[in-house]
């Protein structure tokens, strides 16, 4: 119908406009700013053994050697996730208001046990091998099973709700992102491989893993000797 300037047309005029319009050039830093840049001082190699290795070094592997991990691996990855680190109680991870809403869990060949920070210690869980059911409850990952060791984070957010309410629940996946990534470091720190794995389903993982009700959980960090 010539001539006719109904709602179609006026869309197709609409759009030819904002595709006319200047866009921001966008790059890998983002969209450009005005201001003076200011260079920051050239990163210089890391000193061995330090964070700026580990952190260097970081990358997230899934093939594991047929090996083990000591008890002293073990021990450190934990208390990197939950450890005491000071006479006051305070953790290795900071924790909105102290309230430690964060419990840790190893899986392994022997089965799943709870880590006790005050103790520095295990607690048996599990007597069973729950490595390839955890692997079905992660979506078939198969690094969840083959890993000798999966740190297990899960949280109780009643701890935090009580003092900070609906904000609670921002605190606490903020928590365990932060225990997640010393667990990492240490990893990288005592030569071992790890990824962090937030797929999966929660109620499944739960059911293998047994968990106490208010206990859910919030990432799996698969641990242990790289593939050669």
């Amino acid at each position: 119908m010539p001539g006719w300037t109904g709602p179609v047309s006026v869309l197709v005029v609409g759009l030819v406009a904002m595709s006319a319009c200047a866009q921001p050039e966008v790059t890998m830093d983002g969209p450009e700013r005005p201001g003076d840049l200011r260079p920051l001082p050239e990163l210089g190699e890391p000193d061995p053994d330090s964070l700026e290795e580990a952190i260097a070094a970081r990358r997230s592997q899934r093939d594991y050697a047929d090996q083990p991990l000591s008890d002293e691996d073990v021990g450190q990855l934990l208390w990197a996730a939950q450890g005491v680190t000071g006479s006051d109680g305070k953790r290795a991870a900071p924790s909105a208001g102290a309230t430690y809403p964060l419990e840790v869990y190893a899986v392994t060949a022997d089965g799943v046990a709870r880590y006790l920070p005050g103790a520095h210690a295990l607690e048996g869980h599990l007597d069973a091998d729950r490595r390839d059911e955890l692997a079905t409850a992660a979506l078939g990952q198969p690094e969840v099973a083959a890993a000798p060791l999966v740190v297990v984070i899960t949280a109780v957010g009643a701890r935090t709700a009580a003092r900070y309410g609906d904000r609670a629940d921002r605190y606490v996946t903020l928590e365990a992102g932060h225990a997640a990534q010393n667990v990492l470091l240490q990893a990288v720190a005592r030569g071992l491989a790890s990824v962090p794995i937030g797929a999966f389903d929660d109620d499944e993982v739960a059911a293998v893993l047994d968990l106490p009700e208010d206990h859910a959980p919030l990432y799996l960090l698969p641990v242990g000797h790289p593939a050669d």
